[in-house]
């Protein structure tokens, strides 16, 4: 079966109040801590920290921050649609 559909299929749902995913696990004291926990790979932790300083860092102002997070999303996509490609491959 579809690997990125079964984890879609066993992620958490909300009702839309809070939920548990949103807690933060015990000890976590820094962004790296919550990229660790989460398994996080390096498109996501690195939209991840670009969404968290967003605009507040000397080095990499709004804009910067902006296109850091589209050129990680866009690899992102690209890894998960080269996955569901082969998936798909194995499957026919």
């Amino acid at each position: 079966m579809d690997r990125l559909k079964d984890r879609l299929d066993a992620a958490e749902r909300s009702d839309g109040s809070t939920a548990s995913y949103y807690e933060l696990p015990a000890g976590a004291a820094q962004l790296q801590d919550l990229i660790s926990h989460r398994d996080m790979n390096a498109q996501i932790g690195e939209i991840f920290r670009a969404c968290y300083r967003y605009g507040r860092v000397s080095h990499s102002d709004r804009l910067r921050d902006a296109k850091k997070i589209l050129f990680y999303a866009k690899a992102e996509v690209e890894r998960l649609q080269k996955i569901e490609s082969t998936e798909k491959g194995v499957q026919s």
